[in-house]
C-alpha cells in the first residue's frame, strides 16, 4: 500500500495548530532562538572551581582608607535598619476577607468609571496584579444598553490592555455583528481584570477580591441587559452553582441601586472555539438577546 506524503500546506496547518495549542495553554514567550536539551545540561559535570585570588594588601600612608575601628558605630547609636524583604504590595500578607472588604470600601468611592479604573490600578491586595502585564479594565461604549462580561483576560488581552482581543474576541465581534452590535454599541469587561498566570482559572479568593470592583463597574455603566459569557461570570453574579450548559439561555434578575435588569447567560467564545458544534446554542442565545433589546421578549 502506498502512503502519500503530507503536502507543505498540511504541514503548515499542523504547525499553526501546534502553536495555537501552546498559546491557549499559556506559553506566550520563547526563551531561546534555538532549542536546548536541559536534561543533558543538568547531567553535565560541574565546572572545576578555582581558588579565589588573594586580596591585595591595603595601602599604607596618608592615602590609606578608613581603618576597622573607624567603621565601628559609636556607643549608643541605633543599630542599622534591616533591608526590607520584597513583597508584592499587600498581596503577600492580605487575608481574602480583609482584601474583599477593602475592595468594597474602595469601589464605593468611585463616582465615575475613570475613577474606578484608577482605584483598581492602585489596588495591591490581589496577587494577580503583580503577575500580569496590564490592567484589563474594559472596552466599548459605557453608554451602551448591553454589557458583556467574561471571566479573565488572556495573553493577548494582557499584552494589549483591553478585553477580548484574541481569537475569542474576534469570535465575539462576529457574534455581535450577526445581531447588529459592535463595540460602539456594547460594553465589554471581565469579572477579573488581571490575567491569571498561564491562563488558568482565577481562584475563588481572587474572584471574591475583584467582585466589588466589577459590581461597581456594572452600577456605573447601568446597562439595560447584562450578558455573562461562561460559567464563572454567571456563577459570580447570580450565585448559581449550575454549569453553563444548564444555565445558558436563561434569564436572571440582577439588582442595580435604582432598578432591576435582566442577566442572560450564554457560552464563552473560547468554549465555542474548542467545541464549534455548540455554536448553534450560542446563536439561539444571541437571537434572544436581539429580541430583548428590541423589546420583543
Amino acid at each position: 500500500m502506498l502512503l502519500s506524503m503530507p503536502s507543505p500546506n498540511d504541514a503548515q496547518a499542523d504547525l499553526i495548530a501546534y502553536l495555537d495549542f501552546h498559546v491557549e495553554a499559556g506559553a506566550d514567550a520563547v526563551l531561546d532562538e534555538r532549542p536546548h536539551d536541559r536534561f543533558s545540561e543538568a547531567d553535565a559535570p560541574a565546572p572545576t572551581l578555582r581558588a579565589p585570588r588573594r586580596a591585595p594588601d591595603p595601602p599604607v600612608g596618608p592615602t590609606a582608607g578608613p581603618t576597622a575601628s573607624s567603621l565601628v558605630p559609636p556607643p549608643g547609636s541605633p543599630p542599622p535598619a534591616a533591608a526590607p524583604s520584597r513583597t508584592f504590595g499587600r498581596a503577600a500578607s492580605a487575608q481574602p476577607d480583609e482584601a474583599a472588604s477593602d475592595a468594597r470600601a474602595r469601589a464605593r468611592q468611585a463616582k465615575t468609571l475613570d475613577e474606578l479604573e484608577r482605584i483598581l490600578a492602585d489596588f495591591d491586595a490581589c496577587p494577580l496584579r503583580f503577575t500580569a502585564k496590564n490592567l484589563v479594565f474594559a472596552d466599548g461604549n459605557p453608554e451602551a444598553r448591553v454589557m458583556f462580561l467574561g471571566e479573565a483576560p488572556g495573553a493577548d488581552e494582557d499584552r494589549i490592555g483591553k478585553p477580548f482581543m484574541g481569537r475569542s474576541g474576534q469570535l465575539l465581534d462576529k457574534m455581535m455583528k450577526a445581531i447588529g452590535l459592535d463595540r460602539t454599541s456594547a460594553y465589554v469587561a471581565n469579572i477579573v481584570p488581571w490575567r491569571p498566570p498561564g491562563n488558568r482559572n482565577p481562584t475563588p479568593q481572587e474572584v471574591a477580591v475583584c467582585r466589588p470592583f466589577v459590581e461597581r463597574q456594572i452600577e456605573l455603566v447601568d446597562p439595560d441587559l447584562i450578558v455573562c459569557l461562561g460559567a464563572p461570570a454567571t456563577q459570580t453574579l447570580t450565585g448559581t452553582k449550575d454549569g453553563i450548559l444548564r444555565t445558558r439561555g436563561r434569564l436572571f434578575p440582577y439588582k442595580l441601586p435604582n432598578r432591576e435588569v435582566k442577566l442572560l447567560a450564554t457560552l464563552h467564545p473560547a468554549f465555542l472555539l474548542r467545541q464549534p458544534v455548540q455554536k448553534r446554542l450560542a446563536w439561539r442565545d444571541f437571537r434572544s438577546l436581539r429580541a430583548l433589546l428590541d423589546g420583543k421578549a
